[in-house]
């Protein structure tokens, strides 16, 4: 589960859900930006960041649509369909640790969200090596209600408990909550156009960019047309 000089190295599981039903609190206010290419584009940037980051060795992607599995494959993560049966996004996120696990019996798991285009990879580098240091770790959403990251180091199960207001849920079930100033890339997820706004003050990555088509930010919601 270590790197060569003893950094702990992590995969990476990321749901995604079919593009088309992706993103639905931005829909009436997003104006002339479709939410499908909106949610390609978050996942997009999400992903390609957290490959850069010097702690994650892989990135897991669990999705059932086509166009998102393409391009995020074309990126290098690997790609594995959503699990049959149902069972939501806490199934496919236990789905994606389980084959990561079996895959890589001895590497650290971790869940990160596909909507954040903000995604800086030291940031990221910084909640995994605190991570590290507990056998499941949380990091709470910039609303303090949910969670965009959670985390089990090797033999530890990753029993994500997501939708909803996840931090109490994951906070309650043993997991440590990570409490880090200057990760606001790491809890910055975007559901609604003030989030996406956010977003592009902090930086967002390319494709999020060009999807946003230079939609000014921060500022009062007034519509993104």
């Amino acid at each position: 589960m270590r790197r060569e000089g003893g950094d702990v190295v992590w995969t990476l599981v990321v749901p995604v859900k079919p593009l088309a039903l992706a993103k639905s609190r931005l829909a009436g206010s997003t104006g002339r930006l479709p939410r499908p290419t909106l949610a390609l584009a978050f996942a997009l940037d999400t992903v390609g960041a957290a490959l850069t980051c010097r702690a994650v060795r892989d990135v897991v992607v669990v999705t059932d649509d086509r166009r998102a599995g393409a391009e995020l494959a074309a990126l290098g993560a690997w790609v594995l369909p959503e699990p049959t049966g149902g069972g939501g996004l806490n199934g496919a996120l236990a789905h994606g640790a389980h084959t990561a696990r079996t895959r890589w019996p001895h590497t650290g798991v971790a869940t990160l969200n596909a909507d954040l285009p903000a995604l800086r990879p030291a940031e990221l580098g910084r909640v995994l090596d605190s991570a590290a240091e507990f056998p499941r770790a949380f990091l709470a959403d910039a609303a303090g209600i949910g969670t965009t990251l959670l985390s089990a180091t090797a033999g530890n199960e990753l029993a994500p408990a997501f939708e909803g207001r996840s931090r109490a849920r994951h906070r309650a079930s043993g997991a440590r909550e990570i409490e880090l100033a200057g990760v606001d890339s790491v809890r910055q997820d975007v559901d609604t156009e003030q989030d996406l706004r956010t977003a592009l003050a902090l930086g967002v990555g390319p494709h999020t960019a060009a999807a946003a088509g230079g939609l000014a930010a921060p500022g009062p919601a007034v519509g993104l047309d």
